[in-house]
C-alpha cells in the first residue's frame, strides 16, 4: 500500500473526502517528523513507537575499488512495533492469504478497503 492507497482508504473507513483524508494523514506525518526532530519518541498504544537512535561511525569498503572510507555517525529514525500490532500480524495468517480480518484492513491493497 502506498500513500495514494491509504489516502483512498482512510476516505472511505473514515466517510470522509479523500483531501481531508490526505491533510490529516500530512498532519501526522508532519507531526511525527517534529517530534523527532527534538529527539522526542512517538508511541501509540498498541501501535508501535517512533523514535531517533544513533549510528556510530565506522570503517567501511568501497566494493568497487575495495578502498577502506570512514562512514560517518548518523542519526536514523527507527520504528519498534508494538505488541498488539505483532500480536495481529503474527497471528492473522496475512501473508499467506493477503487479508486481515477484524476491524483492520481487507483484501489487498490495491482495494484499500476496511471492515467496520
Amino acid at each position: 500500500m502506498n500513500k495514494s492507497d491509504l489516502i483512498v482508504a482512510m476516505a472511505e473507513a473514515g466517510e470522509i473526502s479523500k483531501a481531508a483524508a490526505e491533510r490529516i494523514l500530512d498532519c501526522f506525518l508532519s507531526k511525527v517528523t517534529e517530534s523527532l526532530l527534538r529527539d522526542e519518541s512517538v508511541t501509540l498504544s498498541g501501535f508501535g513507537t517512533f523514535s531517533v537512535t544513533s549510528r556510530a561511525g565506522r570503517k567501511g569498503r568501497n566494493p568497487l575499488t575495495g578502498e577502506s572510507i570512514d562512514i560517518p555517525a548518523k542519526r536514523v529514525p527507527k520504528f519498534k512495533p508494538g505488541k498488539e500490532l505483532k500480536n495481529t500480524i503474527s497471528s492473522s495468517g496475512a501473508a499467506a492469504s493477503g487479508s486481515i480480518t477484524s476491524g483492520t484492513i481487507t483484501g489487498g491493497a490495491a482495494s484499500g478497503t476496511i471492515t467496520k
